[in-house]
């Protein structure tokens, strides 16, 4: 068995590999690419977990990166059980060909409770005191306690939120060089989340972004040159590429003034009341699913959505068969943003009303994607100085809200989910090892396969 090793660099495309990323161009140039058709819904959680099983989301059943659970009648997304992925993933067929394979994942997702070998993922400590502590949670246990006594406590908050940095993508890939030099895995997962962060606040300004291009370049010419000093078979791969936006749509306000959705009061502010609403839209970047509580109104509600500006496709019925997304967690109806549009969770009316967790960063309260968390609000120019002072009083042991998250999509200028027209914006797979007679594109169910033919061959 040949040691193998995925670097997933998030958001990365053909368009932007050049001169702000010189050591992947010299990569590419001396390995082997092709384009990987993206999935629907290009998401973080769809396609990782297309990529490891080599099966659609109808089979796998992650549809998003989170979903409406019917049997709880709430929205749930990020969600971390590797036992909600409905198919076997490549370690799990690789053990029970070769007893001694071993596998490290290092924040992929839905990476507790699965069958590797070495597992890490963020797993923040949720206080009784309303805080969140930054952690990672790891298999085996110590692994934990390793790597943060070496590397210090995993940087949460420049992970995700406003004060993201290259230090989150560092800390994992350091992690990952930790767990081969003393365990030494066959095969090695690893995700770094740099790109995703200002490709999303400024789209594709490279005035902004080529200072992001260059630092997750560092990461992964460390990373590579590691794995290639051990003559192991390293892959480069990305989720989707990110594209220019400028139009939020929000469907559930669209809804809502057509009666469809129901909301909860309190306290004064309002909350969606999913499993009391004949229908609401959970949003997942360019992409929604459409949960009807009737299906006498799937047909009535998907022409509402049609008329929409910025909607590309009301994909129902047969239609979700065509884009492998038939699955009992996938909505009545997905809708399909245009190239210039994405999908918002909001479902207020009047800002006044807005649940608290709006203004916070909460992935777990919302229901539905926030990009907004990655922002402050630019017009604010005291927000640094209310942020020093709420940490202060969190320190002397105040309970604080940190209510600094604008409610303004139109801040977002950067999204994915759709099928790009372009296959410069596609997903990009680069390898130092041969792909063989391979066509210039790739169905994302393919991925698992060549993975396991860079182990193998």
């Amino acid at each position: 068995m040949k040691k193998t090793v995925v670097i997933n660099v998030v958001g990365l495309t053909k368009r932007l590999i050049g001169e702000h990323t010189p050591f992947i161009k010299s990569f590419l140039e001396r390995g082997q690419t092709t384009y990987i058709e993206p999935v629907l819904p290009a998401v973080t959680c769809a396609v990782q977990s297309t990529y490891v099983t080599g099966k659609w989301p109808s089979d796998h059943g992650i549809v998003g990166n989170g979903w409406y659970f019917k049997d709880e009648c709430e929205v749930k997304f990020w969600r971390q059980s590797n036992k909600l992925v409905e198919q076997p993933k490549i370690w799990d067929d690789l053990k029970e060909k070769y007893p001694n394979f071993t596998c490290a994942n290092h924040f992929w997702w839905y990476n507790m409770y699965s069958n590797v070998d070495f597992s890490l993922t963020p797993r923040p400590n949720y206080l009784a005191d309303g805080r969140k502590i930054p952690d990672v949670y790891s298999y085996p246990a110590e692994l934990r306690d390793e790597m943060q006594s070496t590397l210090g406590t995993f940087p949460l908050f420049e992970f995700w939120g406003p004060k993201t940095t290259i230090n989150s993508s560092k800390w994992i890939a350091n992690a990952a060089l930790l767990t081969d030099k003393k365990h030494n895995p066959d095969l090695t997962l690893i995700y770094l989340p740099h790109l995703d962060y200002n490709l999303q606040r400024y789209g594709l300004d490279f005035k902004i972004i080529s200072k992001d291009l260059n630092e997750i370049d560092a990461v992964v010419k460390q990373l590579v040159q590691h794995y290639e000093s051990l003559d192991a078979r390293v892959i480069l791969l990305s989720e989707y590429g990110i594209t220019n936006v400028n139009k939020p749509i929000h469907l559930n306000r669209i809804l809502r003034k057509e009666g469809y959705i129901a909301i909860r009061e309190e306290r004064g502010l309002e909350l969606l009341d999913a499993g009391q609403s004949d229908a609401f839209a959970v949003a997942d970047h360019q992409i929604a699913h459409v949960y009807c509580k009737n299906d006498k109104d799937i047909d009535k509600v998907a022409t509402l959505i049609k008329a929409v500006e910025g909607v590309e496709k009301v994909l129902y019925g047969e239609d979700l068969k065509d884009y492998y997304i038939d699955h009992d967690r996938c909505g009545d109806i997905v809708v399909v943003a245009d190239k210039d549009s994405w999908f918002t969770y909001y479902f207020w009316l009047d800002d006044a009303k807005a649940p608290d967790y709006a203004r916070m960063v909460d992935i777990h309260k919302k229901p539905g994607y926030d990009p907004v968390e990655m922002m402050t609000d630019p017009k604010d120019k005291l927000v640094m100085a209310k942020v020093v002072g709420k940490l202060i009083k969190k320190k002397m042991g105040f309970r604080t809200v940190m209510d600094i998250i604008p409610i303004d999509a139109t801040l977002i200028k950067g999204s994915h989910g759709r099928i790009t027209e372009d296959v410069e914006d596609y997903p990009i797979f680069i390898s130092n090892h041969s792909l063989g007679k391979k066509d210039q594109t790739i169905s994302a169910i393919q991925v698992r396969d060549l993975i396991e033919d860079h182990l193998l061959n």
